[in-house]
């Protein structure tokens, strides 16, 4: 029997959740939105071999949101359905991790094609469409560590 459908390949990409404890004593994550459409997302894009999964997540988080630190072992992964210039559109299966953001840049590489913004992880998870991002969000406090 032949098959109707072609089965659709999920893409790998990895993202960082940066995050900073409030004035408040309360947890916030950075959000920036996406060209395309302007959602509200984390920092994330396609692997970078010779960096590696951590390090491709911290440098999208510098070239997306402008925010450099100290990332941590993976927190969860969630997929979406990323719309392609070209071509058909991909379902990616994202990987996150924590990055505590210890500068934040006034000038960095994407600051003219997105916006960024600092959320309570409530606020951020409603933000965001993509429910397994909602709950990796929601469960950020529990997931990093607070030694420093």
């Amino acid at each position: 029997m032949s098959r109707k459908f072609r089965r659709t390949k999920v893409r790998e990409q990895f993202g960082a959740a940066p995050y900073r404890i409030g004035s408040d004593g309360r947890l916030e994550v950075m959000l920036v939105t996406t060209r395309e459409t302007h959602r509200w997302m984390v920092p994330k894009g396609w692997p970078i071999k010779k960096l590696g999964p951590l390090g491709t997540a911290m440098r999208e988080a510098y070239e997306e949101a402008g925010v450099r630190g100290e990332g941590g072992p993976a927190i969860g992964a969630f997929d979406y359905l990323k719309v392609m210039r070209k071509g058909p559109n991909q379902i990616c299966e994202v990987e996150v991790f924590p990055l505590l953001v210890q500068e934040e840049l006034e000038d960095w590489p994407e600051k003219a094609e997105r916006v960024r913004r600092w959320f309570r992880t409530d606020e951020a998870s409603a933000a965001v469409e993509e429910e397994r991002l909602q709950m990796i969000l929601l469960d950020l406090p529990k997931r990093i560590r607070r030694d420093g």
